[in-house]
């Protein structure tokens, strides 16, 4: 079998499937199938509509942030009558998180429905964020506010969001260290270069030294998560000294 036929380019076998599977995500009914199937479209189709503007997910993706970040924002008003806007703010920023929001495309399996001529192997971790933020984008624009209200209560809220829990969740390791690191007035270096060696994918490693001391390193596919994965590593060989600050 040829490699393009093999690549993630297709929605399912007919329009039935597609409809069926969005309708099981949804725990209910679209009215426009054709806004999920644009949620699901990837740019690299180059589809374009009567008046030759781009059509793809991305534009669901902005819509669709904009009305999570509202109803999380209204849930935890809600919850946390005693939170300031700067805990508000911290809270909403964990469940919103890239990090997040990609899990949540993935146990809700929407990568299968992505219709694009780019192999699936080849794409990175955000795309299961932001399509599952387009999915949101056009829960809306099909059934108004208060469907997608029900489907992100129903589909975020119940099963991922507590708030013990995100209180204590950390939202980035370098941030951590960093900041411990200036109150101890200890010198940091992130050296991140290059390091592809037999990967197809281009990856980037990073070492990161405290005072004289190479703390950590890592390997990702960007700078920013291998610097992040480090960082994590770090935070956990030097825990006990940084909780105790």
């Amino acid at each position: 079998m040829k490699l393009t036929s093999k690549i993630f380019n297709s929605h399912p076998s007919t329009d039935g499937d597609f409809f069926l599977g969005i309708k099981s995500i949804l725990g209910f009914k679209p009215k426009n199938i054709e806004i999920y199937k644009t949620a699901f479209l990837h740019r690299s189709m180059n589809k374009k509509d009567k008046k030759g503007n781009p059509v793809n997910y991305e534009r669901l993706e902005f819509l669709g942030d904009s009305m999570l970040g509202t109803i999380i924002s209204k849930y935890l008003y809600n919850e946390v009558p005693e939170g300031d806007e700067g805990y508000l703010t911290k809270m909403r920023s964990k469940v919103v998180s890239r990090k997040h929001l990609n899990e949540l495309g993935k146990d809700l399996g929407l990568l299968k429905y992505v219709e694009s001529r780019i192999p699936k192997e080849h794409f990175g971790e955000n795309i299961y964020g932001n399509v599952f933020e387009a999915l949101v984008g056009a829960i809306y624009l099909d059934r108004g506010y208060n469907y997608c209200e029900k489907f992100i209560d129903e589909r975020v809220i119940e099963p991922y969001v507590d708030i013990e829990q995100l209180e204590g969740k950390v939202i980035s390791y370098k941030s951590l260290v960093i900041e411990w690191c200036q109150k101890e007035k200890k010198p940091f270096h992130y050296n991140v270069y290059e390091d592809t060696g037999n990967d197809e994918l281009k990856h980037f490693a990073v070492k990161l030294t405290i005072g004289d001391r190479m703390l950590a390193k890592a390997r990702a596919t960007s700078k920013k998560k291998a610097e992040e994965k480090a960082s994590k590593r770090a935070y956990f060989a030097l825990q006990s000294r940084i909780d105790n600050n």
